[in-house]
């Protein structure tokens, strides 16, 4: 699947979680959406496998529970990384991370499976 393909869908999954779930707020625009959208797949990319292979015991400790606590924790990691850019993304504690973790990878998959090509590269 295209990189801007899977940047939008992630970009859609992220406005859909700061209107959906109280506790995820961002600033008005499109350019904040496609920031975010960037910043958490760079996270999702470079740290959140390192913690998985740390926490691979809790993982199978919990039948991959503890992957949503990865997640919710992935999603703080972009909050904080987007506000060192001037990016005004807002996620008020842990369960408002966790539920947004839950709602953006569903619609994230949603999306891979309606646009994603024959690639059958998934997460």
């Amino acid at each position: 699947m295209s990189l801007l393909i899977r940047w939008a869908i992630s970009a859609f999954a992220v406005w859909v979680a700061v209107n959906f779930v109280p506790g995820i707020s961002i600033e008005q625009g499109i350019a904040p959406l496609f920031a975010v959208a960037l910043i958490l797949g760079l996270v999702n990319a470079i740290v959140r496998p390192i913690i998985k292979m740390l926490a691979c015991g809790l993982i199978f400790l919990t039948l991959g529970l503890f992957l949503l606590v990865i997640n919710a924790v992935m999603l703080l990691v972009t909050e904080a990384i987007a506000g060192s850019f001037g990016v005004d993304f807002n996620v008020d504690g842990f369960i408002p991370a966790l539920i947004g973790s839950v709602v953006i990878s569903v619609i994230s998959a949603i999306g891979s499976m309606l646009f994603g090509g024959k690639d059958g590269d998934g997460d």
